[in-house]
């Protein structure tokens, strides 16, 4: 290789690491603007509710930056094999990043109906609470075993994607429960529904990207397989 191909390359793997960050910091962005929505809606704190909801163009902007940027790269430098499945990684994990911002921003625009209208007995709340809990953890793993492309992390989030679907199948049959024992609780039991809702679709964003990895590590698609066969891809 002569010096300025040697160059080239390594330029190469500095663009790649920078789109890298950039993804980074966008789950970053992305994770407070849930964290201060669920905050908005459990301190009934409407200006930063108002705050989620302002910002969320940040984020969109930072999907679109970064996806030029991967197209850019592709064009001008033809990646191959494992840098292509990463750039491929890339652009589809900040779209699941924009759509978790968006339930970010549906989540602040629900508490701010709510406590606007003075319903503030939030029933099901504490287990609202514990999905979030768990969906950010998701999140963060996910982030995690993109940065280290990590699949045993990518398993486990899978894995847990499975204990947020059982647990919103839960809350919506307790707040079926009220909205039948009491009519007048159906309003605010909606708009907690919505917000579970929103949470659940959270930690299936949080599962895609962690299946992205897989992808990249192993070269294959695993959207659609049961976690076992994950789990055995991670272990081969």
């Amino acid at each position: 290789m002569n010096p300025t191909e040697h160059h080239t390359s390594k330029q190469f793997d500095v663009e790649l690491e920078t789109i890298r960050s950039r993804v980074l910091q966008m789950g970053g962005m992305v994770e407070q603007q849930i964290v201060n929505a669920l905050e908005g809606l459990a301190e009934g704190d409407m200006m930063l509710c108002d705050r989620v909801i302002a910002e969320d163009h940040r984020v969109n902007g930072l999907e679109v930056a970064i996806d030029e940027e991967c197209g850019t790269v592709i064009a001008r430098r033809q990646p191959a094999a494992g840098d292509l499945r990463m750039l491929i990684m890339v652009i589809k994990t900040i779209t699941d990043l924009e759509r978790i911002g968006d339930e970010a921003e549906k989540i602040a625009r629900m508490a701010k109906l709510i406590h606007q209208s003075g319903r503030i007995n939030l029933p099901r709340f504490h287990e609202i609470n514990h999905m979030a809990e768990v969906t950010l953890g998701m999140l963060r793993r996910s982030l995690d075993a993109f940065a280290r492309l990590d699949m045993t992390a990518a398993a486990d989030v899978v894995r847990q994607d499975r204990q947020v679907d059982e647990e919103f199948r839960s809350v919506l049959r307790q707040l079926i429960t009220f909205m039948m024992e009491d009519p007048r609780t159906i309003s605010t039991a909606l708009e907690i529904l919505f917000v579970a809702k929103a949470i659940e679709r959270i930690g299936d964003h949080s599962k895609n990207m962690s299946e992205y990895v897989v992808y990249m590590v192993k070269g294959k698609d695993v959207r659609h397989v049961t976690i076992e066969e994950i789990e055995r891809e991670t272990q081969g």
